[in-house]
């Protein structure tokens, strides 16, 4: 029985193992296969879209790194406030030692050291006042906020770019899809016209002009495959998408339509412009460096402490059998006195240089102010072109429709089909650019008010 039991612990325990070694040398693939889904959309939505650039885009990724970087110059300046402690070793030989000589009661000389003299010393200073880590540790907050506001407005224009580029891809598409119905009337007015020609009813010039137009409608559909080509490489760039991979977007006109509306009754609040505040960051980093200037007539305040190892000898061998000790503590006071009135002219300066921030102010909101202005004035323009070119389209729906019946009745000649199909085939690839120019307005405009989204 005893050894059944023992059988059955090799048994689970060889079992484990095994199942031990499975996991390790497979985890690793299971988790490369993971992040190489994770890298790739399977549903390219604009939010996902933008989501991913956000992520992958290489100007936020070397924002995120420059945060990164200037955390490292915050936490290397502040360390100044922390204990310094360090130590030095040296080793001399004196093949001729110091001497002394004297004059009393006639000349004497005597030999002030020994041949061999090696000093060990540890050291230690504490900051107790110091302009420079004081201006640290006031103005690392700034800094850092500094740093995060270059990556929110890399974002927004990330965003920006993205969502442009999104609208591009679509329109190319949607002026595919329409070329596609145009090929399809285009086949059906030529195989009319064919059968008329046929019939006796028109002469062979009919069916030949609608083979003209066929032609053309797949030309432009070939040109138009390859300009959605160059769309979507334009957009996987702007994304930080793989070259190679495979991105299909999902969206509808119809939600197009609707999210290119937008509240033109909006107000700039000057504090939404990540400008702005930027601009209120570095006028308080300013402030932290005009008041630097001003600590300039404080003095410096220093605790310092040093445990010296001194050993001598005469001989080398017996040079560390020895040890002379010795070991300060103090306090030193540094108070500068007068420098010629640099300090007072550097404080004057950083005052000017501050001043100079009520300027720049001024400056961005007049930007500001002609940049919305710029926005809404071309988004309310876009939209009342939008809504004009979407009624064309449906009167030349209309028109195309009611002539093509009167042509297969009779009434009507084909050149007068060719026209209406030319004017819907114009109004179709109107509707849909006036869409894309609509979506970008509005884009401009909330990149105007500060309401972007990037998130």
């Amino acid at each position: 029985m005893k050894q059944k039991n023992r059988r059955i612990e090799r048994s689970v325990s060889t079992w484990g193992w095994t199942l031990t070694a499975i996991v390790f040398l497979f985890w690793p693939l299971q988790a490369q296969t993971r992040a190489g889904s994770d890298s790739l959309l399977g549903t390219a939505t604009l939010q996902n879209c933008v989501h991913y650039a956000l992520s992958h885009q290489p100007s936020v990724e070397k924002s995120l790194m420059d945060e990164e970087i200037t955390e490292r110059i915050i936490k290397g300046k502040l360390a100044d406030w922390f204990p310094q402690i360090n130590f030095n070793y040296s080793y001399e030989h004196f093949p001729n030692v110091p001497t002394s000589i004297g004059m009393a009661g006639g000349v004497t000389e005597v030999a002030t050291g020994l041949p061999y003299v090696s000093v060990g010393q540890f050291s230690l200073s504490q900051t107790l006042f110091n302009r420079d880590v004081l201006l640290a540790s006031s103005s690392a907050g700034d800094v850092r906020r500094r740093a995060s506001e270059q990556t929110v407005a890399d974002k927004i224009e990330v965003t920006a770019n993205v969502s442009k580029a999104f609208y591009s891809v679509l329109v190319t598409q949607e002026e595919i899809e329409l070329i596609d119905e145009d090929i399809v009337r285009l086949q059906r007015s030529y195989q009319d016209a064919f059968d008329q020609y046929k019939g006796g009813i028109a002469d062979k010039t009919d069916y030949k002009r609608a083979t003209i137009l066929l032609n053309n409608a797949k030309a432009e559909k070939k040109q138009s495959e390859e300009f959605l080509k160059a769309r979507y490489a334009f957009l996987k760039e702007q994304m930080g998408y793989p070259p190679a991979a495979v991105l299909k977007l999902t969206y509808s006109s119809g939600q197009m339509e609707r999210e290119a509306l937008l509240d033109t009754a909006q107000s700039i609040h000057y504090e939404n412009r990540i400008e702005y505040q930027s601009l209120q960051t570095q006028k308080r980093l300013q402030e932290d460096n005009l008041d630097y200037y001003e600590w300039s007539f404080l003095p410096s305040l220093t605790l310092f402490g040093s445990y010296n190892y001194n050993y001598a000898s005469r001989a080398y061998a017996q040079l560390y059998n020895t040890n002379y000790p010795s070991s300060v503590v103090g306090l030193q006071l540094s108070f500068p006195i007068f420098e010629g009135g640099k300090r007072y002219q550097q404080i004057k300066q950083a005052q000017l240089e501050l001043d100079l921030f009520d300027y720049d102010f001024i400056s961005l909101k007049n930007s500001v102010n002609t940049e919305y202005a710029e926005a809404m004035a071309n988004y309310k323009s876009d939209l009342n072109n939008y809504h004009v070119l979407k009624e064309n389209l449906e009167l030349a729906k209309d028109v195309y429709e009611t002539i093509q019946l009167q042509y297969k009745a009779g009434t009507k000649t084909y050149l007068e089909v060719i026209s209406a199909e030319t004017d819907l085939r114009a109004a179709q690839v109107n509707h849909t650019n006036a869409l894309y120019q609509l979506l970008s307005s509005k884009l401009d405009v909330q990149k105007a008010l500060g309401t972007l989204q990037y998130q």
